[in-house]
């Protein structure tokens, strides 16, 4: 079986060479999981807004990687958020292929990409740099809601 571990971190690399990468975003690496977000997404303990990906278990049976954008609970005013921020960002997102827009808890959108260990970091890449084009969005809207 594929080390994935180092597919992640080669996808950490990657991230921070890109143009767009600045001081303000962090990304949290667990090894086969990851998280990028902004400093002001309320992520300091991963439960803010970010965008995640993953491979575990499932993941490895179903040959299938996700990749989603999520507003979790340590987010104030979490309902309000998801609600307001999918309405926006819908059109938006369902132009995108392969992406399905929840706005449902905590989950804005996904998508799932297949579990290729040659090609996983650079798809991986692209679909960061895609969620990332929602940044000026999503803080248009934590500025609207919790101003």
């Amino acid at each position: 079986m594929k080390d994935y571990k180092s597919v992640f971190k080669e996808l950490e690399n990657n991230l921070m060479s890109l143009k767009w990468w600045t001081e303000s975003w962090t990304i949290y690496n667990r090894g086969v999981y990851m998280q990028v977000a902004k400093e002001n997404w309320f992520n300091d303990n991963q439960g803010g807004i970010h965008f995640e990906t993953y491979v575990e278990k499932n993941e490895l049976a179903e040959k299938l990687v996700p990749i989603h954008m999520h507003v979790e609970d340590e987010f104030p005013k979490q309902d309000e958020f998801v609600r307001l921020f999918t309405e926006r960002a819908r059109p938006q997102i369902e132009k995108w292929k392969g992406y399905k827009v929840y706005g449902t808890g905590y989950l804005i959108c996904q998508r799932k990409l297949p579990l290729d260990p040659k090609s996983l970091s650079s798809r991986l890449i692209e679909e960061y740099s895609r969620l990332r084009d929602l940044e000026p969005l999503i803080d248009k809207t934590i500025e609207d809601i919790l101003s």
